[in-house]
C-alpha cells in the first residue's frame, strides 16, 4: 500500500492578506504538479502520494527562493494509505 504524505509550508516574509511574489510563486509551483493547495492563514497544505508531494516540495522551494523568499518552513507528515 503506498504511503500518503502531507506537506504544509510557510514562505517568508509573510504579510496576512498581501502575499508577495515569493508566496505566489510557491503556490503556483505546487499547482503545476497537479495539486490544489489548501491555503490557510499561517501555511499552505498539499496532500498526495509521497513521491509526488516530495517532487512538488522541491518545485516550491526552487520557485520561492527564485522569487526572493527569505525563509521557507516545511512540515512533512507521512502515513500508510
Amino acid at each position: 500500500m503506498p504511503s500518503i504524505c502531507s506537506a504544509e509550508f510557510l514562505v517568508e516574509p509573510f504579510e496576512v492578506g498581501n502575499p508577495g511574489p515569493h508566496v505566489i510563486a510557491a503556490v503556483e509551483a505546487v499547482r503545476v504538479h497537479g495539486f490544489e493547495p489548501e491555503i490557510g492563514p499561517f501555511g499552505t497544505t498539499i496532500e498526495g502520494d509521497t513521491e509526488h508531494v516530495i517532487e512538488a516540495v522541491k518545485g516550491l522551494l526552487d520557485a520561492a527562493n527564485d522569487a526572493g523568499a527569505s525563509r521557507v518552513s516545511i512540515q512533512v507528515i507521512t502515513r500508510d494509505g
